[in-house]
């Protein structure tokens, strides 16, 4: 795979501006343990390689277990996620597979019960985020690990 657009050089101010937007939301309500769940499940769903690879790494770095790594893509099923956990994984579904009808009543009632109206707010904006990571990346085919180096990940040790 080879990258077709350098979006960070093309568009500099943008893609400033976008990266300033997400660095923010480490100032968010949400835990960080959280913010990387729901990174890495909306990069498995959306296939983004790029995202997958740094959230991934990113996780680890922060002590994330590798066997919740593993099961995060069958969350529903495994015991090793807790109910705050879950209803962010549920509302990370919803908004990023947007069904024809919008986001069920069933994920607003289990986010609503963990997360207070900022944090349900603030775990919004971290979604958003991540989906446009995504796109940008799976647009542009940015390569995965390409910036471990420069961004501390090749500490992961998963290189």
């Amino acid at each position: 795979m080879t990258q077709r657009i350098n979006s960070q050089k093309q568009s500099p101010e943008l893609f400033g501006k976008f990266l300033e937007f997400s660095n923010s939301l480490g100032k968010s309500a949400i835990e960080p343990g959280i913010r990387h769940l729901v990174e890495i499940r909306a990069s498995q769903i959306n296939s983004c390689a790029f995202c997958l690879d740094m959230h991934i790494k990113q996780a680890t770095i922060h002590g994330e277990r590798p066997l919740r790594l593993h099961h995060l893509v069958i969350w529903r099923e495994s015991p090793l996620f807790t109910p705050r956990e879950r209803a962010a994984l549920a509302w990370t579904e919803a908004l990023t597979q947007l069904s024809p009808h919008g986001v069920p009543d069933e994920a607003y009632e289990q986010a609503r019960v963990q997360f207070g109206e900022k944090e349900l707010s603030d775990l919004t904006f971290q979604i958003m985020a991540i989906n446009a990571w995504n796109r940008l990346n799976i647009a542009f085919r940015g390569e995965p690990g390409m910036f471990d180096k420069a961004y501390g990940l090749d500490k992961a040790g998963l290189a």
